[in-house]
Formats: structure tokens, sequence, C-alpha cells
């Protein structure tokens, strides 16, 4: 941390002034309402799906595995070879476009309901509640000496955090390691080097993420927080703290006519600052700390019920519709205003492409790789030869039986073995030779010629016949 030393004077002792204040610990209160209780909902949903999925098995297999030894994806009935990764990075602009038109129109619900580091976050500090106790329970056990009742809770929190995170670990190479195996290679201490590092290195990182660094990430290290500002307008529904009706704040007794008090309904308690995560204060305006968790909204609803005044003090609600009072269906006309129908245009066309290219994807995959060491030659029965490999590869996952032949070039015949079977989601290679006549080959001239080859999947009554043609050319020697 960098220092301005300070010159002493010479009965002095030299001193130095600390440019950065030392960060304090937020402990945040828990809180009960319907946005918790939807943030818990999505906390069941997301951990189910995350942590259920590797034992989900399909085909007598993991329902999703990739596979990098065998540089195999399945995702379900899907299986996806490396020619196939066009299709992950749509996915990869389709969920980019999703977040873009999600934030135009809702801010950050996606940080404050399903954003991994909100989840594991509410985890832990769940957790330390069972531990510690709630909020100044826990503040007075931070502050206390060490004594046998704080090293158990302590103690008990940390090995709770450490089983979560190392689970996790397990869960998460799960999915590129078949979890049974995973499990057993572990029971059996035959854990592989690379697995071990990232169980390792994905469990430790969600034990220090969601058990010390916690705000610290949203607010320092998400990329997310610096860039949505670029995606918020004054139409964005936000969490809004209704200063026209809040100002002034003060206390008074709940049989207070705060009209008479020149007082606002806000009674200055703290407590939306207190069960903030980020630890801001809603009532300073729009931040881009706030993770729109909505913790705020439930407590300060909770207040407003004891004070027998309207809830919605602090709300989701937008800059246009607090500063103009505008109802919630003059709020929800303007969600379809310009950025967001781009956004929306955009995406669709995107969405539509991809599902489009899924639905005409061929079962089947094939490569044609010309033999490097001799472009063209001639055979012993006066006939031009070219010679190829074509990789097939099976994206089903029953054993199919391929055929080969060419097109494109009169008298071209192919002079080996012209079919091949190929297993259950596999790949393999097939070397082909295809002869031209050599008075064909003369009309020609030499040069490249353009040669097609069609393969063709043998119909079984289980899988019906495919077809795909990859072009090559035909090479004849001067």
């Amino acid at each position: 941390m960098k220092v301005i030393p300070i010159v002493p004077a010479a009965e002095e002792e030299p001193r130095s002034i600390w440019l950065y204040e030392k960060q304090k610990k937020i402990h945040p209160r828990s809180v009960t309402g319907r946005f918790a209780r939807w943030r818990w909902i999505m906390v069941w949903l997301t951990q189910l799906v995350f942590y259920g999925l590797p034992w989900l098995t399909w085909n007598d297999r993991p329902a999703v595995l990739f596979d990098l030894d065998a540089r195999r994806f399945y995702i379900f009935e899907l299986v996806l070879h490396p020619q196939d990764f066009i299709f992950l990075t749509a996915l990869l602009i389709i969920s980019a476009y999703g977040l873009f038109l999600f934030t135009a129109v809702a801010g950050r619900l996606w940080c404050g309901f399903t954003c991994p580091q909100t989840v594991y976050t509410e985890i832990f500090l769940w957790v330390e509640r069972r531990f510690e106790g709630d909020r100044l329970a826990r503040m007075r056990l931070d502050a206390a000496p060490w004594s046998w009742n704080k090293a158990w809770r302590k103690t008990g929190k940390q090995a709770a955090w450490l089983a979560i995170g190392l689970w996790t670990g397990i869960s998460f190479v799960g999915y590129f390691t078949p979890i049974r195996e995973l499990t057993g290679e572990i029971a059996s201490f035959g854990l592989g080097p690379w697995e071990s590092f990232w169980v390792l290195f994905y469990g430790f990182a969600t034990y220090g993420n969601a058990g010390y660094l916690r705000e610290q990430v949203c607010l320092y290290m998400c990329p997310y927080a610096r860039f949505q500002s670029a995606m918020f307008d004054r139409d964005t529904m936000i969490v809004s703290y209704d200063p026209q009706r809040g100002e002034a704040r003060g206390s008074r007794s709940r049989k207070a006519d705060p009209k008479a008090l020149g007082l606002g309904d806000c009674i200055d308690c703290s407590l939306c600052v207190q069960v903030c995560p980020t630890g801001i204060d809603i009532r300073d305006g729009l931040q881009y700390q706030c993770i729109s968790c909505a913790a705020c909204v439930d407590v300060c609803d909770g207040v407003m019920d004891k004070m027998q005044y309207p809830r919605g003090l602090i709300r989701f609600a937008t800059q246009n519709g607090l500063v103009n009072r505008w109802s919630r269906a003059q709020v929800l006309r303007r969600v379809f205003r310009p950025r967001v129908l781009v956004y929306s245009g955009v995406l669709v066309l995107i969405a539509g492409a991809f599902v489009t290219s899924m639905l005409l994807r061929s079962p089947f995959k094939v490569d044609v790789v010309r033999d490097r060491g001799a472009l063209a030659r001639l055979v012993g029965d006066g006939q031009v030869e070219n010679v190829y490999r074509l990789q097939v590869m099976n994206a089903t996952e029953r054993a199919q039986r391929y055929r080969v032949t060419v097109e494109g070039l009169d008298g071209a015949v192919i002079s080996s073995a012209d079919s091949l079977d190929v297993g259950s989601a596999d790949a393999r290679w097939l070397p082909v030779s295809v002869r031209v006549p050599f008075e064909t080959a003369t009309a020609l001239g030499p040069g490249a010629h353009p040669l097609k080859f069609r393969i063709e999947r043998q119909h079984d009554g289980a899988d019906a016949a495919a077809t795909v043609v990859e072009k090559s050319t035909f090479v004849v020697p001067r």
C-alpha cells in the first residue's frame, strides 16, 4: 500500500499517512419478505441444476459431459465435435445479448438473484448465521477475545464452508469427468493430477469468493458492474428510494403524524443499510454497487407495515417514473423503447438462426484431406490417381455405416474401399483413391479440377438415410 512519508521535527517520531481507508467488514442483517423468498427459490433452482445435472444419465452416460480427452461434448441427445464449436459461440452470443436486453429492462436482477457470486454468498451467509447468529451477534463475536465458544463457532463455520466449496469443485469437474468415476477415484485416493487441481482450485475459489471477498467481487472484480451504466437509461427498472415521499427523514413515534412534524415517511432507521450485502445506502440514489437484490425493499416494506404507512418507499421503479410520478402502467409502457426493441430484434434473429441451424444440422460430418505426399500419379493401368483421406464423424450415439461415391468429374471412380463403419459418437479416417482414365485426364488438361465426394449414411431402419457432399479437387499432372 502506498504511503506518503512525513518529515518529522527533531523531537518527533517518524510517521506515515495511509492513503486508503481500511476496508470494513460488512455484516448483512438477515431479512424476510417476498424478494428474499424469490432469492432463495433461485438459490434452490440454480443449485439443483448445478449439483444434480452431473448425476443425470442419458443413453448410459452423463446427460451433460464435456469429454475433452475424446473431444466430444454431450448435451442430452446432442453430440458436438470440435467442428461444432460455432454452436457454443452462438450460444454465448445469445447469452450476452439476453443479458444486455435484461439489463436494459430490469437492471441488475441477474446479479441480485441468479449470479453464482450472489447465490454462493447467500449460502455461505446462511451457514455463518447458523453458527454465529445474526448481524449484532456476529459483530460482537468478531470483537470478543478468543474463547472456547468463539473457537468452535468459527471452526465449525470454516469446516462447513470448506465442505461446500470442495463439493462445488467436485460437481464442476463432474461436467468433464463422469462424476461417478470421479467420486470413485476420490474414495480410492486415485484422483488424477488435473482433476485434483481443478477440484481444489474451483473449491477454494468458491470458498474465498463467497466466504471472504463477497461484495468485493461485485464492487471491484466483476466487469459487469463497470459497463452496466452503458445499458442503463432513465427508463430502466432499478431499486429506488422515493425522496419526494421519504424526505425529510426523522424518527418519530408510531402514532405521530409525520406531516405535522414536517417529516416524510422515512424514519431514518438505517435498516436498509444494514441488510445491504454491498453496504451502500440506497437513499443516496443510483449507485453502481447496487446489485438489485431488493433486500432493502423487503426490510423497508416491513418498517412501513409497522408504521402503518403505504409500502413502496423503496421499490423497483424507473428514474423517469419517480420524477414524473408515473403509474405502474405508464412505467411498463416505456419498456418498449428503441433500445429494448433493437436488443430484442437482434436477439430474435440470432436465436432464430441458432435454432434453425441446430434443426438442420447433419447427423454426421466429413472432412476431406488430400494426400500431401503426392498430389497425383500415374498407375500401372494408365490411369491418373489422386489419394485423399476422409474423416467421418458420427454425431449420433448409434453405430453407423457410410458409403462414399464421387461425382462432378466424368470417368472418376473410387478404386479403394468405399464404405466404413463408425461407432457411436466416434470418428474414423478412410483412405480413398480416385482414378480417372488417361484419355479423360488428357482432355481435362493439367491442373486442378473440381470434384465432389458424396457420403451417404446407410438406412438401417433406426435412422433415416442422410447425405453430405464435400468439395475437393482432382489434380492432373503436366
